[in-house]
């Protein structure tokens, strides 16, 4: 595959077409930054993401190593992107794909793994990554059980931070003639920041790599403590950014500074780039890019920052370029009460949970003496379902001995989260009769709230 050399005027196939990627200035966006500021447009790539790089870093190994024979099969738990990238590859090279994701990837990304002949099976998000139902470990027992087949395993194989130690830092030294001063960007697998930040580093050790974490990930608490706090852990929206477990591609070392950006101003800033600036961007880097105005003090007049944009916005056209998306997740600003005013107001309290092993009569005693009419119901603190009284009455009368069961056999699905700003005329779109609540986070003082329909009605009527 090309790398600093000049690309080839014909490709012998697709995946000559793999890197050589152009930076762009940022001009509107960064024009309050001290510093200059240029995007490495990934979404140049065949598959219109950063991760063709190591798609076929990764199956090019595999090959050499013998772990993946002619005709084979290739297992991959994947947000979408690195899907495409495998996907692409083993359509020239002539292997199957089997990929597992989960149920908060957009449409538009399964569709496309799709339309290049893969197999995707779809797992739920909101359980552990050991959890027999998780992407991970579907794609895990795919690969026992499939004959022929290897499982790509981009948070672990080392092979993901080599390809861009390779050929990504290695264009952005040669694209900013070495005078790079600072690297922005978001950390999922961690293959990008590791190999990158390693490569530019080695040419000078002053270059600062900044890390874009999301809340409801490890990433950021472990860097600064060294403790992996669960508590850190629930759901989020921005995708390909934050992960609940620690991949071995993550160099901790080679990241000075991890800083979290919220869903919401990853999701606007999406649209930003593109109404802006004129570049077609995904919702990693949107969040790149609002984190770096959220770092612009660290940055000094006459250095130049580089920001890298991982994908395409088509991959996000049902998600952050809907605008009735949008509005359902609070994104899109309006007037009015919001969830923050009910949370001053005192009708909505912080969140009460149970952990699932729990016997059912120590949730009925919680819910009794707090008067609350539904909780929620965590694994190691993690959230992972909830509790309302009418289906528990429901289970009591069925099985009076259910009392002595743990709540996880009857507990039912996690209350969906909003951020705290949320209107409350879209949180009364998003309580239903399956979801009785709403969780609100309040990001700046770390904690969440429950909303009920009683909350909102007493605001609305």
């Amino acid at each position: 595959m090309e790398t600093t050399a000049a690309r080839k005027k014909i490709g012998d196939t697709i995946l000559d077409a793999i890197g050589q990627t152009p930076m762009v200035r940022i001009n509107r966006i960064a024009k309050d930054v001290r510093a200059a500021v240029v995007a490495k447009l990934e979404t140049f790539n065949p598959g219109n993401s950063i991760k063709d790089r190591m798609a076929v870093k990764m199956i090019e190994d595999a090959e050499r190593a013998g772990k993946l024979k002619p005709g084979g099969t290739i297992i991959e738990g994947t947000s979408g992107n690195t899907g495409m990238g495998l996907a692409i590859a083993a359509v020239v090279k002539g292997y199957k794909c089997v990929f597992t994701t989960t149920d908060k990837q957009s449409k538009e990304k399964i569709d496309a793994l799709k339309a290049f002949g893969a197999e995707v099976i779809v797992c739920p998000t909101n359980v552990d990554p050991e959890d027999p139902r998780s992407y991970y470990s579907v794609s895990s027992r795919l690969e026992r059980e499939v004959p022929n087949a290897w499982k790509a395993n981009q948070y672990d194989n080392l092979s993901n931070a080599q390809a861009h130690y390779e050929q990504t830092g290695p264009e952005i030294w040669e694209q900013t003639e070495g005078k790079v001063n600072h690297l922005v960007v978001g950390v999922g697998t961690g293959g990008t920041v590791t190999g990158v930040g390693r490569y530019l580093k080695e040419r000078n050790p002053k270059i600062k790599v900044w890390g874009i974490d999301t809340y409801g990930s490890v990433f950021k608490k472990y860097k600064e403590t060294g403790v992996f706090d669960k508590n850190e852990i629930y759901p989020y929206i921005t995708e390909g950014i934050g992960e609940d477990f620690l991949p071995k591609n993550v160099d901790f070392d080679i990241i000075d500074h991890f800083e979290k950006v919220t869903d919401k101003d990853a999701a606007l800033m999406t649209r930003r780039i593109a109404r802006e600036e004129g570049i077609f961007a995904g919702n990693s880097p949107g969040s790149a890019m609002a984190g770096v105005l959220q770092l612009k003090d660290h940055f000094r007049a006459g250095e130049l920052v580089v920001v890298i944009f991982h994908d395409h916005g088509s991959r996000y056209l049902g998600k952050m370029f809907n605008d009735e998306w949008m509005r359902e997740k609070g994104f899109i600003e309006k007037t009015g009460m919001t969830a923050r005013d009910l949370v001053a107001s005192g009708l909505s309290g912080e969140l009460l949970s149970i952990e699932s092993h729990q016997p059912v009569e120590a949730a009925v005693t919680l819910m009794s003496e707090h008067d609350f009419s539904q909780i929620s119901i965590t694994r190691d603190h993690r959230l992972v379902g909830s509790l309302n009284e009418t289906h528990l009455y429901s289970e009591l009368l069925r099985n009076p001995d259910v009392r002595k069961e743990p709540v996880e056999s009857i507990m039912q699905p996690a209350f969906p989260f909003a951020d705290i700003s949320t209107p409350v005329e879209l949180l009364a779109t998003m309580i239903t009769p399956e979801n009785p609540a709403v969780l609100v986070r309040d990001f700046k003082t770390d904690k969440t709230f429950i909303i009920t329909r009683s909350d909102v009605i007493r605001v609305l009527a």
